[in-house]
């Protein structure tokens, strides 16, 4: 539910670490074991079983002359879980992520970036190992072409030549991810055998999210009935912020002698994280008087199998 990698520990599988080690900085290899269940609208968990199933029913597609399809374009908002769902992918089939720094392989020398994009592309087809191909930011090199006559937007030109060529020949299971879907090439957008809308979550989800980062604490259904109301239009990235931020303030209100009532704690965890730019902020932000109506709400939660 974020797009935050996650870094090698001592009990990261040999195979990831030795991804790692191969691929160097040009790429965060993610352990399968490691990631988490995405919450997500019905109609796109839908979508994602049957891909996942399909992937798994080569030989039954092939005796019908179809192909399984092999890449995925996730987009959506900043922050809506793009990169938690391409991880929970690579554990659906088992394999790791191999997350590519896009910033890398851009290049300020011209026709340098292409060079870049054939040697990663190169370097991973020669990997004796399965693993699933994460680009996060894809706009940032598969932006639309120009034909202007510009040297940047030949340049740009290029490196989107470049990508079709690998994304054509790629023989593998790839997901790309981009806040900025209009901004993608049309030829590279049908490079992608699905393509997937993540919406911002909607008030089922929202209640999922909220109870899922309260965990261990037990909160009253009514309050997250009333927190979940409140977060209308919330990425499940401020969602978490938010629920973290309770979190520490319960553990630090006590050792820092603060108050730690529900409207001040709310207020105060409120204040110091703000939603994307990009989006019309929740009632919480804008109106600051809805946290004064959680006074009447049961605090603090409780935790789990407490009395």
């Amino acid at each position: 539910m974020t797009g935050n990698t996650a870094k090698l520990s001592a009990k990261t599988d040999p195979e990831v670490r030795k991804l790692q080690s191969l691929l160097g900085n040009t790429a965060t290899v993610m352990d399968h074991r490691t990631a988490q269940q995405p919450i997500l609208p019905p109609a796109i968990r839908a979508a994602v079983h049957q891909w996942m199933t399909e992937i798994r029913a080569i030989e039954d597609l092939k005796a019908l002359n179809v192909e399984p399809r092999r890449s995925c374009l996730l987009s959506g908002p900043p922050g809506c879980g793009k990169t938690t769902l391409a991880h929970h992918l690579s554990a659906r089939l088992g394999v790791p992520l191999i997350c590519i720094h896009m910033d890398r392989l851009r290049s300020q020398y011209v026709g340098q970036t292409g060079q870049q994009i054939a040697k990663m592309f190169e370097g991973i087809a020669h990997l004796e190992a399965n693993a699933l191909l994460f680009f996060d930011e894809f706009d940032s090199l598969a932006a639309k072409r120009k034909d202007d006559g510009q040297s940047a937007s030949e340049e740009r030109n290029s490196i989107v030549n470049a990508l079709l060529a690998r994304l054509e020949s790629f023989e593998g299971n790839m997901i790309a991810a981009t806040n900025r879907a209009a901004a993608l090439d049309p030829a590279i957008w049908r490079r992608f055998g699905l393509q997937l809308d993540i919406p911002l979550p909607g008030i089922e989800e929202r209640f999922a999210i909220i109870k899922y980062y309260l965990d261990p604490l037990d909160w009253d259904d009514d309050a997250i009935d009333f927190l979940t109301a409140a977060t209308d239009g919330a990425a499940p990235s401020l969602l978490r912020q938010m629920i973290e931020g309770i979190k520490r303030d319960i553990v630090l209100a006590g050792r820092m002698n603060m108050e730690g009532d529900i409207v001040t704690t709310f207020t105060r965890v409120i204040s110091g994280i703000a939603p994307h730019p990009d989006y019309t902020p929740p009632i919480l932000w804008e109106d600051k008087s809805v946290i004064k109506e959680m006074k009447s709400l049961p605090w603090p939660p409780k935790t789990k199998g407490d009395a």
